[in-house]
């Protein structure tokens, strides 16, 4: 099959063996697959991504930098086959829970596995019971932002806040408009949303932020101070990998604000543990989110309440994902790009 592989940490279009679906697994036909931030990373710092994984004890996103690699996880896919004793429906949408189980029963994350490609290839193996039947009038394109949607959905819902709580949201990229949506869907209010990108402020406001920020111009945190009641408590959801921002945020926000960082920085960062402990701050390190908010998300997308395509600023074929990637460094025209491996 032709697939976008990294290999010697550069980006080439080649023929590699397709994959074989084992027990409990489907092999399907990608239909579309988004380009994440972490893509970027896992690409340009493959050193430090990989350490991460060590040092955290997580092998799920621990690959081999010396053998290809076929990045992808934010995926919709047809289902074409399937490995032994595994029901399948031919011909189904789905979206899916990017992870699969190799014949030892380690897990992988897909498009971060030499075993496991990615969305960036034309077929891949997803674990049958990772599943969702995207509905038959969702364009199964559009589906695929279902997972980057979910982690902003799913952040939100992990603290529970309701109508009397009030956020701020770092970062307006998909995940970072999944949360404001998220906020809009609960009430929440004021709502502040802050990105460098003119794109993506007006994505945040159609997604139900009060107020719409370029941080270059104004403080989040002040025009939140402005807007908010006295004695509302804050949560703030850091989903931009700035390195600096964390500690600078909790020097401005105010006493028992929650931080929830989304956003992976890289490289080592520096925070003054001191001041978050005079101003009590909760901070929060967030990777997994509730496992129900990813069909949850998949039936926002279905019943029209988040507008996932209006967040579709470009579609490439494999050969167009170097340089897709290469224009989202500087992301004042992208929210999301997607892959179309049979464009």
């Amino acid at each position: 099959m032709r697939a976008v592989v990294m290999r010697n940490r550069k980006l080439v279009v080649d023929e590699i063996p397709e994959p074989v679906p084992g027990p409990g697994q489907v092999l399907v036909e990608t239909i579309a697959c988004g380009i994440c931030g972490s893509d970027k990373q896992a690409l340009d710092y493959t050193d430090e991504f990989l350490q991460a994984s060590r040092d955290s004890g997580v092998p799920t996103f621990l690959f081999d930098p010396c053998r290809d690699l076929v990045l992808g996880h934010e995926l919709s896919a047809r289902v074409i086959g399937a490995g032994p004793d595994t029901p399948f429906v031919e011909g189904q949408a789905v979206v899916a829970l990017p992870w699969a189980l190799d014949r030892a029963g380690g897990i992988h994350g897909i498009g971060y596995s030499n075993e496991f490609p990615g969305g960036f290839g034309e077929r891949m193996v997803l674990q049958a019971m990772a599943l969702e039947p995207i509905p038959d009038h969702v364009p199964p394109h559009v589906a695929a932002l279902t997972e980057p949607l979910a982690v902003g959905f799913g952040n939100v819902a992990r603290t529970g806040i309701g109508p009397d709580g009030t956020g701020i949201v770092i970062g307006c990229g998909p995940v970072g408009l999944g949360a404001v949506a998220a906020l809009a869907e609960r009430g929440v209010a004021p709502i502040v949303a802050s990105d460098p990108s003119k794109l993506r402020r007006e994505a945040a406001r159609r997604m139900g932020a009060h107020r719409v920020v370029d941080p270059a111009v104004e403080d989040p945190v002040e025009v939140w101070q402005e807007l908010a009641a006295p004695g509302q408590k804050l949560h703030v959801w850091v989903c931009a990998a700035v390195p600096g921002l964390l500690n600078d945020l909790m020097y401005k926000v105010p006493r028992e604000t929650a931080i929830l960082q989304i956003g992976a920085v890289m490289t080592d960062d520096v925070i003054r543990p001191v001041v978050g402990l005079y101003k009590d701050i909760s901070l929060q390190m967030c990777m997994v989110y509730p496992q129900e908010e990813y069909a949850k998300t998949l039936r926002r997308i279905a019943d029209g309440t988040v507008d996932a395509a209006s967040l579709i600023t470009d579609q490439v074929g494999l050969d167009g994902v170097a340089d897709a990637i290469e224009s989202l460094r500087d992301p004042d025209d992208h929210i999301q790009i997607l892959v179309r491996p049979h464009l």
